[in-house]
């Protein structure tokens, strides 16, 4: 029997934290951020794993008018929509003034009220070789 091809912009990494399910709820688009619903139970996940997640949804913000939109409107909304599930701990900024490229910022904020702390940040970075 012939293994599914995948249609994934970049390959999805299968050691993710993830957990048999709603395979078919995400938005059949046949871009997938992961092969299945996916949990991050805290920071330790959110700084394993979130960055190969996060540089797929960057990747596809940049040829995909569409979900870069979703994405400003409520980035972890949207991971939700894809099946990313976030601790509630977890906020993301996606910041587009003041620079040449898209960057998402990952903060952790442990208490309501309490201080932010930066736990990533990552940036579309384009290069050529020769």
């Amino acid at each position: 029997m012939p293994l599914p091809v995948s249609r994934s912009l970049i390959p999805v990494d299968t050691s993710t934290p993830e957990r048999a399910g709603r395979e078919e709820s995400r938005p059949n688009d046949g871009f997938d951020l992961v092969h299945r619903e996916t949990h991050l139970r805290d920071s330790v996940d959110v700084e394993r794993y979130l960055p190969d997640i996060l540089g797929r949804a960057l990747a596809r913000i940049w040829i995909d008018p569409i979900f870069r939109d979703q994405f400003a409107a409520g980035p972890v909304e949207t991971l939700a929509a894809y099946d990313v599930h976030l601790p509630e701990s977890i906020t993301i900024d996606f910041v587009t003034e003041n620079t040449p490229r898209p960057q998402v910022v990952v903060y952790e904020q442990r208490r309501p009220g309490g201080p932010r702390r930066r736990l990533l940040y990552l940036r579309l970075v384009m290069m050529a070789g020769r």
